[in-house]
């Protein structure tokens, strides 16, 4: 095994928890693109084994951080535990996250399920080396009715990565059929966003439908998670989303669960917001839950104002007693950082806002203490009160 040395400054972050070491700490290395490599530091002490790579500004992806033979029962005993750790999770759900990169200490890898169908994501040139072969090892673990790669994600291009998508095992098919407390959902790996849907805000959903009531409103639906399942708490509900392709795939999942009680609208959700407190229309429950606004620390002042002004139209269409169920999967949108922009867009309305819950992702995107880019959901529910 190749040895790289790292800065002390680089080894103290892996000791003190992180899973990566960037390129501005690595003193000396000369190995292969993916290969695994052991690490160590400026005195040649052990730091741990780790994927390595000579492309992206994160050159080191820790593995263990201890002397281990990282062979295939190496890998074996690592799936085996994340599917361990998921065995409640298939009693309510047969979507789910497999596997989650660096939170179950498999940095760059994301399995998801849907159905029995495996979803295979490789985000650096280790795992994407790796790919046959673990793939043959969930072949041989879990028997999955097919396994497609989704390999068409933007950070592949700073590994130097090609870009591709298609199936590796067995037949996948266009569309499947998925359930989520009793919800039925019809989700597209191949074409969808995410990997086929947004498996993070599971456990929310539920959270936001024990609160909601009266006239629900849920902005940037996609293929309406949250409305449906706050079909079961309100009178209506109101689901919006600026692609024609995610209001189309709402409707079929509302028709597939008669709700009949839910529609959907194609709109820019900004416009939308505006233009509904202009003709004066007010709701019980209003969701916010946006793409990413911000995905760099260069882009987070613009992204607090996109943010500070969806919460602030949302709070002006909120009657007395109504709920916010607000979020962002921006990671570099600190907790903190979050809840100051909506106090400013409570302040600016004129509201006072009561939080009744602050939550994360689901608990198969589990967050890893010392890594803290694997909490990157932030979901704030809250009450105006007068």
């Amino acid at each position: 095994m190749t040895t790289i040395k790292v800065s002390n400054r680089g080894a103290k972050r892996v000791r003190q928890g992180h899973l990566w070491v960037y390129r501005s700490d690595v003193r000396q290395a000369d190995a292969e693109a993916g290969a695994i490599v052991e690490v160590v530091d400026e005195a040649s002490n052990f730091v741990g084994q780790a994927f390595y790579s000579d492309a992206s500004e994160i050159a080191l992806r820790i593995l263990t951080t201890t002397r281990q033979t990282i062979d295939r029962d190496w890998w074996r005993a690592r799936l085996r535990n994340c599917a361990a750790r998921r065995v409640s999770i298939k009693r309510e759900t047969n979507a789910y996250r497999l596997v989650y990169s660096e939170g179950d200490l498999l940095p760059s890898i994301i399995v998801d399920v849907y159905d029995g169908h495996f979803v295979w994501q490789a985000l650096s040139q280790g795992s994407d080396r790796m790919q046959a072969e673990l793939i043959e090892l969930l072949v041989e673990e879990f028997q999955p009715k097919s396994v497609f790669e989704l390999n068409d994600a933007r950070v592949r291009q700073l590994e130097n990565l090609e870009l591709r998508a298609g199936v590796v095992h067995g037949e996948a098919p266009n569309e499947i059929e998925v359930s989520q407390h009793g919800i039925r959902f019809t989700v597209s790996p191949r074409t969808g966003q995410k990997t086929g849907a947004f498996l993070d805000q599971r456990e929310n959903y539920l959270a936001a439908q024990r609160v909601a009531h009266g006239r629900a409103l849920d902005c940037f639906t996609f293929n309406g998670g949250f409305a449906l399942h706050l079909a079961a708490s309100c009178e209506t509900v109101l689901g919006l989303d600026i692609s024609d392709e995610a209001v189309a795939a709402a409707r079929r999942n509302a028709a597939l669960n008669e709700a009949g009680n839910v529609t959907f609208r194609a709109a820019n959700v900004f416009d939308a917001l505006r233009e509904m407190e202009s003709a004066g229309e007010r709701f019980d429950t209003i969701v916010l839950d946006p793409p990413a606004f911000t995905k760099s620390r260069a882009t987070v002042k613009s992204g607090a104002r996109g943010y500070k002004e969806i919460n602030l139209r949302a709070l002006k269409l909120l009657n007395p007693s109504g709920v916010l169920i607000t979020c962002t999967c921006s990671y570099h949108m600190s907790e903190a950082m979050f809840l100051d922009l909506i106090a400013q867009a409570a302040m600016d309305a004129r509201r006072r806002l009561q939080i009744i819950e602050k939550r994360g992702q689901a608990s198969d995107h589990p967050v890893l203490l010392g890594v803290p880019e694997t909490h990157y959901l932030k979901c704030v529910i809250a009450r105006v009160v007068e």
